[in-house]
């Protein structure tokens, strides 16, 4: 199997396609795996805290680059793969871990949603992560607070996607996506090709504010069944699961083409995805 890796460059006028070997699932290592051939990273939760750390480490390092993994926590091997791409690119590696509320509509699980940052921590330093910057709401969303970015060709519910039953989810994706990157000035930002929708927001933010950031794109890690992984997996019981379990059986079954004419497949979604 090969691995497709898009780099979205702000200004460029195609993606730039780089193919690398990828383990199979069996190969991948555990997420369980010891950290302690891995120095700890900087644990930080403040703005303050976290300029003071990377303003060292970049020293300690002569650093230039920066990649960035933004996660709300609750990490599998999907977030793994990402912080592995950072790692293999970048001087620094930093990972933020945020249940950012204003992404959640009313009716979704902002209570429920998995809160597991010690966990956390442990899987991000198996993978050589350098910082872990993990703000709490006060940090995020100051009182008085009142600035969002408005994603309205996204949000609009008569348009196909998930703004129509996830109404106010891409304002608040850019909205702290925006902050995320104003704090951490990273130089390159991690998404996962499972959240198409979520890259392609993030490439039109990068585009329209000239925030100097490369997006990536990493190719979807899935289950040995072929689902997606995703955090909210966890808790979601096996009669709701069995209905994506089949249709991932199904669309795998029916699957002929040989293992580099899937990976220009792969390529070539990830940049549909994230073209507009």
């Amino acid at each position: 199997v090969l691995l497709a890796v898009m780099v979205l460059t702000r200004g460029a006028s195609a993606a730039r396609v780089r193919l690398r070997p990828w383990p199979s699932p069996a190969a991948r290592r555990p997420l369980s795996s010891s950290a302690s051939a891995r120095p700890s990273p900087w644990i930080v939760h403040t703005v303050e805290e976290y300029k003071a750390a990377r303003l060292e480490l970049m020293a300690a390092r002569s650093a230039t680059t920066i990649g960035f993994v933004p996660t709300m926590g609750a990490l599998h091997a999907g977030h793994v793969s990402l912080a592995v791409a950072a790692r293999e690119a970048s001087d620094l590696v930093v990972a933020s871990v945020f249940v950012n509320a204003a992404q959640f509509a009313a009716h979704e699980d902002l209570g429920t949603y998995p809160r597991t940052l010690d966990a956390d921590v442990e899987v991000l330093a198996s993978v050589g992560t350098d910082i872990v910057f993990a703000p709490n709401a006060a940090v995020m969303y100051p009182e008085h607070f009142s600035t969002y970015v408005d994603m309205s060709q996204f949000d609009d519910p008569q348009q196909p996607g998930e703004g129509s039953s996830r109404p106010g989810f891409f304002r608040g994706v850019a909205t702290v996506c925006t902050k995320l990157f104003n704090i951490i000035e990273p130089t390159h930002v991690y998404f996962g090709q499972k959240d198409a929708m979520q890259c392609a927001v993030i490439r039109r933010l990068i585009e329209d504010f000239n925030i100097p950031v490369e997006q990536v794109v990493v190719p979807t890690v899935r289950e040995e069944d072929g689902l997606a992984m995703s955090s909210r997996n966890v808790y979601v019981d096996g009669r709701r699961l069995k209905p994506a379990r089949t249709a991932t059986a199904a669309a795998t079954a029916t699957t002929t083409t040989t293992a580099e004419t899937a990976a220009t497949e792969t390529a070539t979604a990830a940049a549909a995805a994230c073209s507009y």
